[in-house]
């Protein structure tokens, strides 16, 4: 008869047996997984040291020409918006905007449609004041108000933008509206003619001298007017750059009082970019610290301990941070600037009362040391980036070590399988077992009942 399970024709634990045997088989593929989790979480770490070198690397990016020179400037009016550069020299000004620049805009006369083609074709032509000119080509194009002023704000090079005001006029509600996409009077429109197209050329033909002329009504474009410390000042736009050598001056709003701006330097910049400097070369070495860590008791390393890679990226970012910079000046290390080494941990120490001191009286040197052509932010930077860039040295382990967990899962799934196949050759063995010791149970059942029946027969004579 069919045995669904084994060891149920015999009576034995065949099934419990078998399972027995597939768990001590499988006891073996420990040491592939311990190496394929010990080799997942060196992958995880390679991340995590790529992650802490690109976070030390940005830091640099905060020492900058804008730190090492920078200004604060303060003006007592929200009329106007100033912000300084490195080069901007300290000093006071008095500032009086007279008026703000202004774009021009033409108004066309009503229309009763913006959706009825005006004529068909023809060539837009638009002359600004600067003598600039631009040809706007309507052929197959949509010629309605609503087409018209789609094309031009398609075409970047006119120099103006359009827009439909609706009046509300019950017969002609439909204005067009032309405004110079620059403020000040060289970018206002001096002119708009139409070839090819007569009733487009009705509409849109004007003279900026003369618009009332053509049914048009303008509001004209207006310079930025004012003066600094009694100079009188002149401006197409409402930025102002370098009419003070460093600063750049934003108008809000014309007034009549007079604006006092002081411009003074700011030392703050910098120490924040080197205390942050410190704080990110703190940050990479406690990363590697962790990364790299041994515990005694437990006697058991981190993912990168004893790896090559780890130790290297760290000695790297030391001696690029801490190393001398060639030059003349006064301050060449880091320990000029009050910055030592803690001997345990390998962590940056900051004297924030010296670095103050240094910064204010010998600004050009540390602006050098960090920034000069050997200096220590663009060394940290390529020194990181041959670790953390495209295939660079990081993503080669990684893909090594990508490669070592491929081979390590055909390892495993090869012994697994391996394992699957003795244990099926085993069932085999016992479901033959099971059958004969089931027949041997079945031939000794019948050979006592007929040593019973005979036993019965004799008793009975």
């Amino acid at each position: 008869m069919a045995i669904s399970s084994i060891g149920v024709g015999s009576g034995l634990k065949l099934d419990e047996l078998l399972e027995n045997l597939r768990t001590t088989e499988k006891k073996s593929l420990a040491v592939i997984q311990n190496r394929q989790i010990a080799n997942t979480n060196k992958i995880s770490a390679y991340g995590q040291l790529k992650s802490s070198l690109g976070e030390l690397q940005s830091a640099t990016k905060a020492l900058s020409e804008d730190s090492f020179g920078a200004v604060k400037v303060t003006a007592n009016s929200e009329n106007i918006q100033i912000t300084g550069k490195a080069n901007a020299a300290p000093g006071q000004y008095v500032i009086k905007v007279d008026n703000l620049a202004t774009r021009q805009t033409l108004t066309a006369a009503a229309h009763g449609s913006r959706d009825s083609a005006i004529g068909e074709g023809g060539k837009i032509t638009v002359r600004l004041a600067n003598g600039k000119e631009h040809t706007l080509d309507m052929k197959g194009k949509d010629t309605s108000l609503q087409g018209v002023m789609n094309a031009i704000n398609a075409d970047a090079e006119l120099g103006m933008k359009a827009t439909i005001i609706n009046t509300g006029n019950p017969s002609e509600p439909y204005r067009l509206q032309l405004s110079a996409e620059a403020t000040g009077e060289a970018a206002s429109i001096s002119t708009i003619s139409v070839d090819g197209n007569d009733d487009l050329a009705a509409v849109l033909n004007v003279d900026a001298s003369d618009p009332a002329a053509s049914g048009f009504e303008q509001t004209k474009a207006t310079n930025a007017k004012l003066t600094v410390n009694g100079i009188a000042i002149t401006s197409q736009s409402n930025t102002l750059k370098n009419t003070i050598e460093g600063l750049e001056i934003t108008l809000n709003k014309a007034g009549e009082d007079p604006i006092n701006v002081e411009v003074a330097k700011d030392d703050g910049a910098a120490l924040n970019a080197v205390k942050d400097y410190v704080a990110a070369y703190n940050k990479f070495n406690n990363a590697i610290r962790s990364l790299t860590a041994y515990n005694v008791d437990l006697k058991k390393g981190a993912a990168l301990t004893g790896d090559s890679m780890a130790r290297e990226a760290q000695n790297a970012m030391r001696d690029a941070t801490l190393g001398f910079v060639p030059g003349e000046g006064q301050i060449r290390s880091m320990v000029g600037l009050g910055i030592t080494v803690d001997p345990k941990t390998g962590d940056l120490q900051l004297d924030e009362k010296k670095l103050t001191e240094v910064l204010k009286t010998n600004m050009a040197d540390v602006k050098n040391m960090f920034l000069g052509e050997q200096g220590i932010a663009g060394r940290v930077h390529a020194a990181a980036d041959e670790f953390i860039k495209k295939g660079g040295r990081i993503d080669n382990v990684q893909e090594g070590a990508e490669k070592v967990g491929k081979r390590l899962q055909d390892q495993f799934d090869a012994a697994d399988q391996r394992i699957e196949n003795k244990i099926e050759a085993y069932r085999k063995q016992f479901v033959q077992l099971d059958v004969m010791i089931n027949r041997m149970q079945g031939t000794s059942n019948y050979l006592s009942q007929q040593l019973s029946m005979l036993g019965n027969m004799n008793s009975n004579k």
